[in-house]
């Protein structure tokens, strides 16, 4: 089933390859429905647990109409939040991980249910990322609720 602005969001994915012609060509014949693009040209991706993440993501909502892409993985175990690239090398917080310039991050085809990731929010084609900055408040705010669920107990 195909997503309002699918097309935009792929032409935006696939900018990030290094032939994108040739990345979107293997792309939408993978059985799988994923591809391996580049983080750190278009953007970076921080990814958090999954609790927190979705948390976050609930957070973030709050603070802004309009966030940037994020991924989940199979299970909902880690999410992916798109962020301006350089994010990644500067990002210091326990349990996040970023990917930046030098890794790769599996893709799922917009509007293509896939076996493994698929689009919490889909890219809206216009570059649209994260601010790294209301990613940050969201996560102390989901930080701090989950520590109210557990009584204040560490």
């Amino acid at each position: 089933m195909a997503i309002p602005g699918d097309e935009a969001a792929v032409q935006w994915l696939v900018s990030a390859a290094p032939d994108p012609q040739a990345c979107r060509w293997e792309w939408e014949r993978n059985p799988l429905g994923v591809a391996l693009l580049p983080a750190g040209r278009r953007w970076d991706v921080l990814i958090l647990p999954g609790d927190l993440g979705q948390t976050a993501l609930g957070v973030l909502g709050l603070l802004t109409d309009l966030p940037g892409p994020v991924l989940a993985d199979f299970g909902d175990t880690r999410l992916g939040f798109f962020v301006p690239p350089g994010t990644a090398s500067r990002w210091i917080g326990t349990g996040v991980r970023g990917a930046g310039h030098g890794t790769w991050i599996v893709v799922p085809y917009p509007g293509r249910a896939t076996g493994g990731v698929r689009w919490l929010v889909v890219p809206d084609g216009r570059g649209t990322l994260t601010d790294p900055v209301l990613l940050e408040l969201a996560m102390h705010e989901a930080a701090a609720r989950a520590l109210s669920r557990r009584g204040g107990k560490s």
